[in-house]
């Protein structure tokens, strides 16, 4: 059977790969003292509080559960809207909102809207796979650029200035990010835009986990600064809702009709009892329960992040949102590794593939290797997600100095 041409251009994704190998490790460990920790995850081991659950309940004992608007229920878009207004002072009227399902939808629906074939997206290295596949099935070229530690992993005005091309469409930015749990500085995000707005180009920023930044300097949404900035955005992070597959997009009133168009085609409308018990996630007891938890997440990037560099896990910008520490791995694959003879520099520079398997096999601790997050120096990085309790990561630790320490 004749696979399509953009099916062959998708990437694989090897972190499956290794989640396979944990998971069949873990099955081998079921039942004894020492079970397999999953810091690959980026899933927060919280899920929706109370109000929410009962809301779907209630949904469906009522029978709410035939088809939405494929743009969403109003009373959601109006709760976003709201959102918006509380918790960043902006103003974003709910016409411009979109529910998806799930922000994969969001950036798919973007994508095929405003992406030709040939047309490049630019983002940085490293980033998150998955946004340059959504580039590559609408046909388009995702081009990665560089981003160093100490430009916080992400792009700035002048990159993007200077890898503008003939085929250039726009960006394609995160933050926070994953897998870094970086952002971008709201005025550097501004001059990013004016770049991109000044050559008739689009900025779409993937914000699913604006909601867990913890860094007053960068605790901004994109849409402060223009109202033709695309945002993406999810429940699944902040608002603990990853099974309930639920996102929505912020687009220009000029687009709205597009998406609408593409989302009735493509996916007909969000799920119904989803979308109910999202209507509950903006009630104020769920709202003080999802800043408790934020609290939460922030205590633990605080207590891990100096647990890591003790052990020679340096992670060179500390993280100001998300659930993840992107850590470099050559000091640690020192210790492990540099008795073998075949071990060598090129070896240390791509030696966090080979580390995670081992840290799977000796410890039954899981970790995301680099290498699927670009190619910038990725392969010497490790990505510890801090998605877990409080005890988990203590656990993780102790069996981490078990090998590094």
């Amino acid at each position: 059977m004749r696979v399509a041409a953009r099916a062959q251009r998708i990437e694989p994704f090897y972190v499956m790969e290794m989640a396979k190998s944990a998971q069949a490790i873990a099955r081998e460990a079921a039942g004894t003292d020492r079970p397999m920790i999953y810091l690959n995850i980026g899933e927060p081991d919280f899920t929706a509080p109370p109000l929410v659950v009962e809301a779907a309940q209630r949904a469906i004992r009522d029978g709410c559960t035939q088809y939405t608007q494929a743009t969403g229920l109003p009373a959601l878009r109006e709760r976003i809207s709201g959102w918006y207004a509380e918790r960043f002072g902006l103003s974003v009227p709910a016409r411009r909102i979109v529910v998806t399902a799930g922000a994969s939808a969001a950036l798919q629906l973007a994508c095929l809207a405003l992406i030709d074939a040939g047309d490049e997206i630019l983002m940085p290295d490293p980033s998150y796979p998955c946004n340059r596949q959504f580039v590559s099935a609408a046909e388009g070229r995702a081009v990665l650029l560089p981003a160093s530690a100490s430009e916080r992993f992400q792009l700035s005005a002048d990159k993007v200035a200077s890898a503008w091309g003939a085929r250039t469409r726009g960006v394609l930015l995160a933050s926070p990010s994953n897998p870094t749990g970086t952002s971008i500085h709201p005025d550097e995000l501004a001059r990013i835009h004016a770049v991109v707005a000044g050559r008739g180009g689009i900025t779409l920023i993937d914000e699913i986990y604006l909601g867990l930044s913890y860094e007053d300097t960068y605790s901004h949404s994109a849409l402060g600064l223009s109202d033709d900035i695309i945002s993406i955005n999810s429940f699944s992070k902040y608002f603990n809702m990853t099974g309930w597959r639920l996102g929505w997009l912020v687009v220009p009133d000029a687009l709205v009709d597009v998406i609408e168009q593409l989302a009735q085609h493509l996916f007909i409308c969000p799920s119904t009892v989803s979308q109910h018990a999202a209507l509950a996630c903006f009630e104020p007891a769920s709202l003080a329960e999802y800043e408790r938890r934020r609290s939460e997440f922030k205590a633990r990037r605080d207590w891990f992040v100096p647990q890591l560099e003790s052990l020679g896990l340096h992670v060179p910008v500390t993280p100001d949102g998300a659930f993840y520490a992107w850590a470099d791995c050559r000091v640690a694959c020192d210790k492990l590794f540099a008795s073998r003879s075949e071990y060598n520099s090129d070896m240390q520079n791509a030696g966090s593939w080979e580390l995670a398997f081992e840290l799977i096999k000796r410890t039954h601790l899981a970790v995301t290797p680099g290498r699927d997050f670009g190619h910038a120096e990725t392969a010497r990085y490790v990505r510890f997600s801090t998605a877990n309790s409080m005890a988990q990561l203590h656990t993780a630790v102790a069996r981490l100095k078990e090998v590094l320490a």
